[in-house]
């Protein structure tokens, strides 16, 4: 039996031996050795084929919890999964639940007046703002795995659903198609949510870039300021568009005879308070309470202020009317067929993609800070059945706030218990206190969302962004200046389109290099980013800094002939022996395919015109397999391909290796 396994091994050995490409010449005795470029062993294609889709979709391997478990304990590991509740409610207690009622009340003195401005944003009546913080942060709760984030309406995507279905139906003379319509487009964005999560497709929102995605938050939070302006000075007639000079004309129009100095000097007088307590806040950490109740305490005294002054028959716009109670059901007033139904659908996937990437943001940003994972496609799950849920019980696109998240982590919430309290309270408000915001004023609804989105506006991201990358800058420039200048969903158009540009153009123009030896070392670097590498005389060394595709390979081909043009005219210049040797490092390279391989063969037919021959250094094992298997090994010649530059360049110039 030892005999037989030896053989097997042997053979195993023969066979690895004989599937490696190498210098396969035999060193004599002071020649360095040459190492052999292996072959990765062959896989079977559906064993490849699974292994890919297992790496794109199931990187994080969810499954692995459940191996080898009986199946009584893989049912309560399933139904952990779908509601982390279960896992983390064993280990509950009164200490965490101390710090979760602190901050669940703290977080619902900051949403109510939020709510009641934000579902103005949306162009809705004031309840369904309060309704879209009530269901949704109890499934949330439910299904979420963040411990930080506070679920509720947000500025961004209720400025953007509130244009977009403005562009479909006007709220004014058809609030009730405009309702429904929300609603659909409510329940579509969940499903998009939902689906994403759930055929776990959650890197595609990735593509939209952060510098993008802080180009369009600093522009949405200037158009929902300036569109404020209609509520903090009083104007009556205000346009509907948002783009900043039609904004400006109207408030230049309605200046001599449209502004009301009673609402300006609300505005004005309680903003500066607003401002004045997140100045306390960020002065003194432990006063985080003082900027998170100012906007309740503002809605209390300018209400009380404006009941016994009746400065409402003074020309100050109030809110009058809040509906009282809980949220009705509005499953019958969704379209599910009818003209309506795709833009319903098409809104939703705008507001749902929007609403997806600024809540996985916060909660990576949180979890990074206490120091825990943050499943994403869970939240994609969470945020789809709670917005699906929302919309049937009157709620509107409801994600992750940034502002009430940062105060839901500085008041030391625990849990998503943080969110049921918020909730709890939202529905007391909504069952006995909505009676009492009816003296309240517009001014300072507008006043509160003011203060509330300048921390949109992030200037040291932007400075950060054009230090780093100057590309980022624009996109992140294109996309603030889209919707200030244009519109929300023309700002959003071209920050997914510059970020999808710099993609292309990565992916077509890759980097290449041109490679010289580290004095006193048999490393070879870039020689632009260490001036002091040399090039080895009659030898060219060029790297490759990306995967070799049908998008980038002609490209490729091209780049390298141009740096070899350019080196042979600045040799003869000098009278200096020409290129003999032309050497690719192909370590970036991960992956190739036919056209690259098509590109090889090209390049390699181009250089023996030119007596130059073809050598290739460190292959990956998907490029050394695709090599061979093409027959372009044959093609170079087997001895042509080594596992180092330096071995590459010892082989073919050894002489003149050791003088450079």
């Amino acid at each position: 039996m030892a005999s037989v396994h030896s053989s097997n091994e042997e053979l195993e050995t023969k066979e690895m031996d004989t599937r490696s490409l190498s210098s396969s010449r035999n060193h004599s005795q002071g020649t360095p050795y040459i190492h052999k470029v292996g072959l990765p062993p062959k896989q079977k294609l559906f064993k490849e084929f699974t292994n890919t889709i297992k790496e794109t979709f199931f990187s994080d391997d969810p499954l692995r919890p459940f191996k080898h478990q009986p199946k009584s304990r893989k049912f309560i590991l399933g139904v952990q999964a779908i509601f982390p509740i279960f896992e983390w409610g064993r280990e509950y207690n009164l200490l965490k639940f101390r710090g979760d009622l602190i901050a669940g009340l703290t977080i619902a003195s900051l949403c109510i007046p939020q709510d009641i401005g934000y579902s103005k944003l949306a162009n809705l009546a004031p309840q369904y703002g309060l309704y879209s913080s009530f269901v949704p942060p109890l499934i949330y709760a439910v299904m979420g795995s963040s411990r930080d984030i506070a679920i509720g309406p947000v500025a961004v995507v209720s400025l953007l659903l509130g244009t977009l279905l403005q562009n479909e139906i006007d709220p004014i003379t058809n609030p009730e198609d405009y309702r429904r319509l929300a609603f659909t487009a409510t329940f579509f964005a969940g499903i998009t949510q939902a689906t994403l999560g759930i055929l776990r497709m959650g890197f595609l929102i990735d593509f939209l870039s952060h510098a993008a995605i802080v180009g369009f938050m600093g522009g949405a939070a200037i158009t929902i300021a300036l569109q404020q302006l209609k509520g903090f000075l009083g104007i009556r007639k205000f346009t509907k568009k948002t783009d900043i000079v039609s904004v400006m004309q109207s408030v230049f129009h309605s200046a001599h005879h449209g502004w009301n100095w009673q609402t300006m000097v609300i505005g004005a007088s309680f903003l500066t308070f607003l401002l004045f307590a997140k100045y306390i806040g960020k002065k003194k950490k432990n006063l985080f309470w003082v900027p998170a109740i100012a906007p309740l305490i503002s809605v209390i005294l300018s209400t009380f202020f404006v009941y016994i002054t009746h400065a409402e028959k003074k020309g100050v716009e109030i809110v009058r009317h809040i509906e009282k109670g809980i949220n009705p059901p509005s499953v019958n007033e969704i379209f599910f067929t009818g003209e309506y139904l795709a833009k319903g659908f098409k809104i939703g996937v705008v507001a749902g993609m929007i609403a997806l990437t600024e809540a996985i943001a916060i909660g990576r940003t949180f979890a990074s800070m206490k120091d825990y994972q943050l499943d994403g496609n869970k939240e994609m799950v969470a945020l789809g059945t709670m917005n699906i849920v929302g919309s049937m019980t009157s709620c509107y696109v409801s994600t992750g706030s940034f502002s009430r998240s940062a105060v839901n982590y500085m008041a030391g919430c625990q849990t998503a218990v943080s969110n049921i309290v918020m909730s709890c309270v939202v529905f007391l408000t909504l069952q006995f206190i909505t009676p009492l915001f009816k003296y309240t004023p517009n001014a300072i609804l507008a006043a509160i969302i003011i203060s509330a989105v300048i921390n949109l506006i992030d200037f040291q991201a932007a400075i950060l962004i054009w230090k780093i990358d100057k590309f980022d800058f624009v996109a992140c420039m294109g996309a603030f200046f889209g919707v200030i200048f244009a519109s929300v969903e023309i700002g959003l158009l071209i920050a997914v389109s510059i970020s999808f540009a710099k993609i292309l153009l990565q992916v077509t123009r890759p980097r290449t290099a041109i490679l010289g030896k580290i004095p006193s070392t048999t490393v070879y670097r870039n020689i632009q980013q260490y001036p002091e590498a040399t090039k080895v005389p009659g030898v060219m060394i060029v790297r490759v800094d990306s995967a070799i595709y049908f998008s980038n390979s002609n490209y490729i081909k091209e780049r390298i002939l141009r740096w070899l043009a350019d080196e042979e005219e600045l040799l003869k210049e000098a009278y200096l022996p020409s290129i003999e040797f032309l050497i690719v490092e192909m370590s970036p390279v991960t992956d190739i395919d036919t056209s690259g391989i098509h590109a090889l063969e090209e390049l390699h037919s181009s250089l023996r015109k030119r007596d130059i021959q073809l050598v290739l250094a460190n292959p990956g094992p998907v490029v050394i397999d695709k090599i061979h298997a093409s027959h372009v090994a044959n093609l170079i010649g087997e001895d042509r391909i080594f596992l180092t530059v330096a071995e590459a360049v010892s082989s073919c110039s050894p002489k003149l290796a050791e003088e450079a």
